[in-house]
C-alpha cells in the first residue's frame, strides 16, 4: 500500500484521524516520530514561520520547497493547504497540483473563499464548476491526490453558515470533491447535520469549544485537524521563554535540569 492509499484508508476508518499540521520540516518530524499517522500543512502556520500573513501572501514556490523536502525526511502521507490554489483559474490550480504531486504530496485542500481584505464565499454554482473541472483533471491524468475542499461558511461567522454549508456540500459532492472540510463548525448538532448530508468524509478543525475527539468519532467525523492553533501555542511558548531569559538574567528557564 503506497502513501496515497493509505491516506485515503485513513478517511475511511470508524475512527477518525488527527492530522499534524506542520509549518516545517522539524516540526513534520515531530509529529511522526510522535506516531501521528498523517500530516499537513497548516496555510496560517507556514506562512508565519516564513514572517508573511495568511492569505497566499507567502509564494507557491516556497511552499512547494517545503514539500519536497518534507516528503523526503518523512514516510507517512503529507497533504499541502493550496488556500485558493494559488491561481484564478482551474487550469492553473491544476498546474500548481500537479507540481505537487510530483514532489510527492498525497494531498490536497482547497477553498471556497478568496484571500484578501475582505474574503467572501465565491458563487457556489461557479465554484462547483471549477471543482469539477480540477477533479476531472486529477481523474484523466491519474494523479494520486486526495482532493478535500474546504467551505467557509462557520469560519466567516455567517448567520445562516450550516444552511449555507449543507447546500454547498452536496454541489461540491457531485462536482467531484473527494472530502469536506468545515472549519469553525464546533455544534454537536450542526457537525452530526453536515456528515449525514453528503458520502463524503467530514473534516473538521481545533476550535473552543470543539466535542473531544470520541464524541467527534460518535458524530461520525473522519478527519481533525490543528489549523494554525498548534503553531501559535509553540511561539507564545517561545515569547515566555525569551522574555524569562532577559528578565530573570540567566539561562535557567530554558536549560534542562
Amino acid at each position: 500500500m503506497n502513501s496515497y492509499q493509505t491516506f485515503l484508508q485513513l478517511h475511511q476508518g470508524r475512527s477518525p484521524f488527527l492530522l499534524g499540521n506542520i509549518w516545517d520540516v522539524n516540526s513534520a518530524k515531530i509529529f511522526a516520530a510522535n506516531g501521528y499517522k498523517a500530516i499537513g500543512t497548516s496555510s496560517h502556520a507556514i506562512a508565519g514561520s516564513n514572517g508573511y500573513d495568511d492569505g497566499e501572501n507567502i509564494s507557491f514556490e516556497t511552499i512547494l520547497r517545503v514539500a519536497k523536502r518534507v516528503v523526503q525526511i518523512v514516510s507517512i502521507p503529507f497533504t499541502v493547504d493550496m488556500e485558493a490554489g494559488y491561481s484564478r483559474t482551474a487550469k492553473g490550480i491544476n498546474a500548481n497540483i500537479e507540481k505537487l504531486h510530483d514532489a510527492g504530496v498525497v494531498g490536497i485542500n482547497l477553498e471556497d473563499t478568496i484571500p484578501g481584505a475582505a474574503r467572501k464565499l465565491v458563487d457556489t454554482a461557479l465554484f462547483g464548476e471549477t471543482i469539477a473541472a480540477i477533479a476531472g483533471h486529477i481523474s484523466r491524468k491519474n494523479l494520486q491526490v486526495f482532493f478535500n475542499i474546504r467551505t467557509d461558511a462557520f469560519l466567516l461567522g455567517m448567520p445562516s453558515a450550516l444552511e449555507e454549508t449543507l447546500a454547498r456540500i452536496k454541489v461540491y459532492e457531485n462536482a467531484g470533491a473527494g472530502g469536506i472540510f468545515i472549519p469553525g463548525i464546533t455544534g454537536k448538532t450542526a457537525i452530526a447535520e453536515v456528515v449525514q448530508a453528503g458520502r463524503l468524509p467530514v473534516n473538521v478543525m481545533c476550535m473552543p469549544g470543539l466535542p473531544d475527539f470520541d464524541e467527534l468519532e460518535l458524530l461520525g467525523v473522519k478527519r481533525i485537524s490543528m489549523g494554525g492553533f498548534f503553531y501559535n501555542k509553540i511561539y507564545e511558548n517561545v515569547q515566555q521563554l525569551s522574555s524569562a531569559v532577559l528578565s530573570g538574567n540567566n539561562f535557567s528557564s530554558i536549560i534542562h535540569q
